[in-house]
């Protein structure tokens, strides 16, 4: 086991940044956070929070809210850093759980059925007509099912059904980088017919 230097130390700074501390367990983890509690969370927080910060988003649908719930993700994940139990999974996957159930938690809420009203009402002007624009209403979908194949799939996929461009070459068993030419393939086309 290391101590909190020694595992700081496993990065050596590049252009005045650190890099991160690599193969890290869990151990090492609390000990770092425990030790030096401001660098062991930076390393939590650079490590994990754009994976945790996009399930809040497809969870609540909305930025704001997923940064909000995104920190108050982050104050759990510190203050029951002890209770992991690597023996029961990985520590992304319990920051995860964390994050999902804070998400699912806000859903429940009251503060959600509240926004949710607001938002309904704030979705018409002043002449009671809606001001949401909707993909099916100005005709995106339709324009999409006229795609080649190949094109339609990745552009369903990421923004219909709401996958990364990961999850996507994953699912299309396709390169990451041909998801992301398709994608830009597809939404120049879109574009030229809109």
């Amino acid at each position: 086991m290391y101590g909190a230097k020694a595992i700081l130390n496993q990065s050596k700074p590049v252009n005045n940044q650190m890099t991160e501390p690599r193969n890290i367990s869990p151990v090492e983890l609390r000990l770092l956070v425990k030790q030096d509690a401001r660098k062991g969370f930076e390393f939590i927080y650079s490590r994990y929070s754009s994976a945790l910060y996009g399930i809040l988003i497809r969870i609540v649908d909305d930025f704001k809210i997923a940064e909000d719930l995104l920190q108050d993700t982050f104050v759990k994940i510190w203050k029951n850093l002890d209770s992991y139990d690597d023996s029961k999974g990985t520590i992304f996957t319990w920051m995860l759980n964390i994050a999902r159930n804070t998400g699912i938690d806000y859903l429940r809420s009251n503060q959600y059925k509240q926004w949710q009203q607001n938002k309904s009402s704030d979705a018409f002007d002043a002449d009671g007509h809606s001001s949401v624009h909707n993909t099916d209403v100005i005709g995106i979908r339709q324009l999409a099912l006229k795609l080649e194949t190949k094109y339609r799939q990745v552009i369903e996929l990421l923004y219909f059904k709401g996958h990364t461009q990961q999850e996507v070459a994953e699912l299309l068993n396709i390169p990451l980088g041909t998801v992301k030419t398709r994608t830009r393939q597809a939404l120049l086309t879109l574009r030229n017919q809109l």
